[in-house]
């Protein structure tokens, strides 16, 4: 007769005597333990041996077609399973226990059973029982059998909830060192910023806009996350540039220009040797936010896609921003001037497509204003 059961019963039978001084330890009394076997008189005896020795957190089923649905109600610690049952055999119900198991996990499961052929060990062993006990069994060794198993169990747990901890702690300190990175470029680009703009708002508005041109171009969240936040390093080389060219008033003279265009090889090798993902962006942002889509820019003549898309994406934010604000050699143009300028050199300096993307969603309208 099965026993209907929704959730763990509980079995209270600690008198003394019966089977000696073998028992669970501390703690191990609360283990789950799930019995089947479709002979009644088996689980009882198996209930009384381990109520007797402590167990309190006992279920148990005469019918193997139950024991998947226990098992599913309340996932037990230590599995006592007959091979040779009704309706669905101990070989078939221990292959779809498995299957709910975690790949990871330690679930020991112990086979009681009088069936000693080698085939039967063979099938049970392959698909993931821990160890057999012949029937009649003596009930000293399956009390030290079960012991063990739950000890084991316990331990495999404990190192478990240690790799949680270690992750979490790994985690953490990932997302520090993330944050201080962020701070560390941040203050960068404001220190290169301030060189040629009173604000230090030039770096943090191409940033914004990046991020709104990558959105627009359908790229995903992590790339737009990166994009806002190392654009903004795109000039960083121009810590090194002198004042009499980097303020100059008026257009650069050719040696001067070759001197400025400098700025990105040493922006690049400022921020080189990253090894995350935000480092190696920002790198590749300022080494080629002035290449051109048709192979006439700097510092190496990348052409069309080749170029990478953080460093087309950058060279039309910052085209737009600094077309539109106040520069030493020149006073800013309306978002109209800027657009038509972007439009005029879509295909030739820019990336279309990024272009498109700017008209289409006109970025930057009330970001510090039109300047006529």
């Amino acid at each position: 007769m099965a026993i209907d059961a929704q959730e763990w019963q509980v079995h209270d039978r600690r008198r003394p005597g019966m089977v000696g001084a073998v028992g669970p330890r501390p703690g191990l009394d609360a283990a789950r333990i799930l019995i089947v076997d479709d002979q009644q008189a088996n689980v009882r005896l198996l209930e009384a041996i381990l109520g007797q020795a402590g167990y309190a957190n006992l279920v148990s089923t005469t019918d193997a077609r139950e024991a998947e649905r226990l098992f599913k109600a309340a996932p037990p610690d230590l599995v006592l399973l007959d091979l040779h049952m009704p309706h669905l055999d101990g070989i078939e119900l221990l292959q779809r226990l498995r299957s709910r198991m975690p790949a990871d996990g330690y679930l020991p499961v112990l086979v009681l059973t009088a069936d000693l052929t080698r085939q039967a060990r063979e099938r049970a062993l392959g698909l993931g029982a821990n160890d057999f006990v012949i029937k009649p069994f003596d009930p000293t060794e399956v009390l030290l059998r079960i012991e063990n198993f739950l000890r084991t169990r316990r331990l495999h747990q404990a190192l478990a909830r240690q790799n949680e901890v270690l992750e979490d702690r790994v985690r953490a300190r990932t997302l520090e060192l993330e944050e201080a990175q962020l701070e560390i470029l941040d203050r960068l680009a404001s220190a290169a910023e301030f060189r040629d703009d009173a604000t230090g708002r030039h770096t943090r508005r191409v940033g914004a806009l990046a991020a709104r041109l990558a959105r627009g171009l359908g790229l995903t969240d992590p790339f737009v996350w990166l994009i806002e936040r190392t654009a903004p390093l795109h000039d960083v080389g121009k810590l090194a540039m002198p004042d009499q060219i980097l303020l100059k008033p008026g257009p650069l003279a050719p040696a001067e220009s070759a001197i400025m265009q400098r700025h990105t090889t040493i922006g690049a090798r400022l921020l080189r040797g990253g090894r995350f993902p935000l480092m190696r962006m920002a790198e590749e942002i300022a080494h080629t936010h002035h290449e051109r889509w048709d192979g006439r820019g700097y510092p190496r003549g990348l052409a069309g896609e080749v170029i990478p898309l953080a460093g087309r994406i950058v060279a039309v934010a910052d085209a737009y921003d600094a077309i539109t604000s106040d520069r030493p050699y020149r006073p800013a143009r309306t978002r109209e001037d800027a657009r038509r300028l972007l439009a005029e050199g879509a295909g030739g300096q820019w990336d279309p497509a990024v272009v498109q993307v700017l008209l289409r969603e006109e970025p930057g309208a009330g970001e510090h204003g039109d300047h006529a």
